[in-house]
């Protein structure tokens, strides 16, 4: 928020930068980056903005003008966060596990800080130190003169995503993947005080100027404030549906408190009572944003999707076919959807969402029916597949964030919790012959398990979250993607690394292992890539703006979904779109956003 005004800036996985008047309502398009934006910070005199994006740039944007004046390049991976030092400096944190102090006068890089063995995600700053948190589960505190890292606590048993100074305490708060906030003694290094605050991942700790008072956000849905001086729960936010959890910031003035959603507006709280002040952006029509996260479909042409809005879509997408045949909301309302399963055998559609929500549903010609919602507990959903193995009939298995395998019946009776991972599981396939799983996790592993949760096989290599994992249709090969951009190719059995080929410098999201020799990619950049593993040849096509993903087999075909709202139906040898099916336009040029037009 720029500081004695009532304007927000904000930024969007639509790759915007966009600006809120929260007295008309009005948004102001600024501008785009060439990617989804993670972040963004307003200076301390409120005239420049700096936003962060995974196109591995920072943008500064003059605020007056509201123009862009000048783009930072030196990290070579997505750009998380980014913290103005008086003027005519900055510092910026990475996935490419790099800190870089920046001249703004001159947009180049004049330090390197490295030492954290994974993607930085926090940055905080006061009286020329720094400190820094991230994936490798660790805080850290650097002095910014001379860039040396003055102190480390940890490593923690989980990430560490998020951190906060309280300069008038002398106080340093860690949000932790365990639900617990940390507060340290910043002169002595002492733990202070560990606050078992939530159920889920900490995904934003902040400081109130004003009070002092600390505000986390995590994944059990809970945006609490807790007392600066007696560090007990002083506060519970409202609830409200499609807040994006590391959006959360305290007002300049500290008596408010605003974040971004899902939907594409910007929410203002009182800080005093918690409760909902106002909302900006809402759209006219209808609400939300039909990001696709995952898709599924069967050899006729069916398509289910799960997106951004928490809707679910059914489809039809054939050669010479493609249609939307209906669109459903789960029966606890619209939430942020990252996992879709369809299966014709036994007629079943499920989703996984954000709120820890399993929704099952019988499907009859594209009419879902006798909806259970089962309440996993487990954090945001990211997988479910649906098993077809003999004594396994229309069992469900999902992948959820806490780093569980959670394995239930069709009727939402929980069966077993397959517990492997040490990080979230991002992906999972059920082999195609054998009661075997496989699992990919941020943690860098991939696990393969038996259906009764013992463990089959471990399999190592991948240096950075493992984003996705297929089979090949005979089962005794597996492929996997990760961000540290390569293709891994394993030997299902034993265990061994058959290929592990480079992919770029762009963050692989998917995977679809063809055939034997085939493997087909889905980049965060909205290029597929294929790769022949007899010559190691990779031919490459950029079909979207935004990233693919996810896959899924279709007869012949393969179906690809993108963030942009579009789905595509792929021929997967020369990788040209044979048809395509569009629920919404991501980018406008309108001052004023439309109804497809994302912020958050």
């Amino acid at each position: 928020m720029i500081p004695n005004t009532q304007l927000v800036v904000s930024s969007g996985y639509d790759s915007g930068v966009g600006l809120f008047d929260l007295e008309s309502g009005s948004v102001l398009l600024l501008g785009y980056h060439e990617h989804l934006v993670n972040s963004i910070t307003v200076n301390a005199k409120g005239d420049k903005a700096a936003s962060c994006s995974s196109d591995y740039t920072i943008r500064i944007w003059d605020l007056k003008t509201k123009q862009s004046i000048s783009s930072l390049h030196g990290h070579f991976d997505d750009v998380e966060e980014f913290i103005f030092i008086g003027e005519s400096y900055g510092v910026s944190a990475s996935r490419d596990c790099r800190i870089l102090l920046w001249d703004l006068e001159t947009s180049r890089v004049i330090r390197v800080l490295e030492g954290h063995e994974k993607d930085v995600l926090a940055l905080s700053y006061y009286d020329k130190k720094l400190y820094s948190s991230g994936d490798d589960m660790t805080l850290r505190m650097w002095d910014l003169d001379s860039g040396r890292m003055l102190k480390t606590w940890g490593p923690f048993e989980n990430e560490t995503d998020s951190c906060a100074l309280d300069p008038q305490r002398n106080r340093v708060i860690l949000g932790c993947d365990d639900g617990c906030i940390r507060i340290f003694d910043t002169k002595t290094g002492d733990l202070i005080k560990t606050i078992a605050a939530h159920n889920s991942g900490i995904k934003k700790v902040t400081v109130s100027s004003r009070t002092g008072d600390i505000l986390s956000a995590a994944y059990d849905q809970k945006l609490l404030v807790w007392d600066a001086n007696t560090m007990e729960q002083k506060l519970k936010l409202e609830k409200m549906p499609f807040v994006w959890e590391r959006s959360l910031h305290w007002t300049p003035d500290g008596n408010g408190i605003i974040a971004g959603t899902f939907d594409g507006t910007i929410i203002l709280w009182n800080a005093v009572d918690g409760m909902l002040k106002l909302e900006v952006g809402q759209q006219a029509q209808e609400p939300g944003n039909a990001c696709f996260n995952d898709v599924s479909s069967t050899d006729n042409g069916n398509i289910v999707l799960a997106s951004d809005d928490g809707l679910i879509r059914l489809g039809k997408l054939t050669k010479d076919y493609a249609a939307w045949q209906a669109k459903v909301e789960p029966p606890s309302g619209r939430m942020l959807m990252n996992a879709i399963a369809l299966d014709k055998i036994y007629n079943l559609v499920i989703g996984g969402s954000h709120n820890h929500r399993l929704n099952i549903y019988n499907n009859k010609d594209d009419v879902l029916t006798n909806a259970i919602e089962v309440f996993l507990d487990e954090g945001p959903i990211n997988s479910v597949k649906i098993s077809h193995h003999q004594g396994y009939e229309a069992d469900i298995f999902v992948g959820c964030y806490s780093g569980n395998v959670v394995h239930l019946k069709a009727n939402g009776y929980l069966k077993k919790k397959i517990s492997l991972h040490e990080g979230a599981v991002k992906s999972l396939r059920l082999h195609p012959l054998k009661p075997i799983g496989i699992s990919c996790s941020a943690d860098g592993i991939l696990h393969s398990w038996y259906f009764n949760g013992e463990p089959f096989r471990r399999y190592a290599g991948h240096q950075a979250i493992i984003n996705d994992v297929d089979l090949d249709p005979s089962g005794n090969l597996l492929a996997s993607v990760s961000r540290d951009f390569t293709l891994k190719v394993f030997d299902f059995w034993n265990g061994d690394v058959l290929h592990c080929l480079p992919i770029g410098k762009k963050s692989l999201k998917s995977v679809c292992f063809w055939e034997y020799n085939w493997i087909i990619i889905g980049d965060y950049w909205g290029t597929i890539i294929a790769v022949n593993l007899n010559t190691h040849k990779v031919i490459k096509t950029k079909i979207a703006s935004n990233g693919i993903s996810a896959f899924s087999r279709r007869g012949n075909y393969l179906i690809a979904a993108s963030y942009e709202g579009i789905v595509f139906l792929i021929d997967p040898y020369s990788l040209e779109i044979v048809n395509q099916l569009q629920a919404m336009c991501q980018k406008v040029d309108s001052a004023y956003h439309s109804q497809n037009f994302s912020y958050g």
